[in-house]
C-alpha cells in the first residue's frame, strides 16, 4: 500500500502543498485563495516551538482511530488501497473522528460545520497526491509500505 511520507527536515513552509490540495479539490471556477472559506486544505504545515515547520498529513494509520470512532460507518480503513476512506452521505457529523484522531489532522469543513475534511490520497485525481506533485523541496513523497 502506499502511504505519504514526511521528511519534516525538508519542508520549507511554502506551502506548495496546501495549495495543490485545495487546487485539486476545488468544486467551482472560483477564485482560488487560501482565505477562502470555500476551499480548504486537507494538510496543515506549522510552525512549531523551535520554529521549523511542521506538514500535518493523514497518516491513513494501520489502526485508524478515526473509523474505529465513526458510529455511522463514514470512515472505513479500505483493505486494498490501506487508505481511510471518509463517505460524506453516511456522516452523522458527530466529529468523533476528529476527536479520535491522534495527529489533529482531520477537521469539519469551514463553511458549514456538516462534514469532515480529510485527506484521499487524491484519489480521483491520477496515481500520484497532488501535495507530493507540487512539493519543490520533495519533502513528500509517496511510497509503497509494508
Amino acid at each position: 500500500m502506499r502511504r505519504i511520507i514526511i521528511d519534516a527536515d525538508k519542508c520549507k513552509g511554502c506551502k506548495n502543498c496546501s495549495m495543490a490540495c485545495i487546487k485539486a479539490h476545488k468544486s467551482s471556477d472560483a477564485t482560488l485563495a487560501f482565505a477562502d472559506p470555500q476551499f480548504e486544505s486537507r494538510n496543515t504545515i506549522l510552525l512549531n516551538g523551535e520554529k521549523k515547520y511542521k506538514p500535518l498529513f493523514c497518516r491513513h494509520c494501520d489502526k485508524p482511530a478515526c473509523a474505529t470512532a465513526c458510529m455511522s460507518g463514514a470512515m472505513i480503513k479500505d483493505p486494498k488501497t490501506g487508505h481511510v476512506i471518509y463517505d460524506r452521505d453516511k456522516c452523522a457529523t458527530c466529529f468523533m473522528c476528529v476527536m479520535s484522531c491522534p495527529f489533529g489532522v482531520l477537521k469539519p469543513d469551514r463553511m458549514t460545520n456538516t462534514y469532515v475534511v480529510k485527506c484521499d490520497f487524491c484519489a480521483e485525481h491520477g496515481s500520484e497526491p497532488s501535495c507530493v506533485k507540487l512539493c519543490p523541496t520533495k519533502a513528500i513523497t509517496a511510497k509503497e509500505v509494508k
